[in-house]
């Protein structure tokens, strides 16, 4: 049975309830280092594509992180069948301007509406 290529990201991404690790410098000015969701989502969907395999999917976030350890965002994977992956973004430590964060896949996705 072949799958559709939506369908076939997603299935990849939740058999490995993926959880893996990310950094990136940001600007900051007296506040906390903040991450763009843009900049957020481009890293989660790079390092998704590495880890699967698979060509970088469409993730979108909601909006800006915050570098404090413990922060937490949950984006979204969208395939190309409409289908739906929760991603949980979670900050893990921040040095500097670096902020270093995990994510973890839901184990299953939302079918299309």
């Amino acid at each position: 049975m072949r799958l559709p290529a939506g369908t076939s990201i997603l299935t990849t991404v939740a058999v490995g309830a993926l959880l893996a690790g990310c950094s990136a410098s940001v600007d900051f000015g007296k506040s906390e280092p903040k991450m763009s969701a843009e900049k957020l989502a481009t890293l989660v969907s790079e390092k998704l594509a590495s880890t699967t395999g698979q060509p970088k999917p469409n993730i979108s976030c909601p909006g800006d992180v915050v570098g404090k350890v413990g922060n937490t965002t949950r984006c979204k994977l969208t395939a190309n069948d409409g289908s739906t992956l929760g991603v949980t973004v979670t900050v893990t430590s921040v040095d500097g301007d670096q902020i270093n964060f995990d994510f973890e896949a839901d184990a299953t996705a939302s079918p299309a509406s």
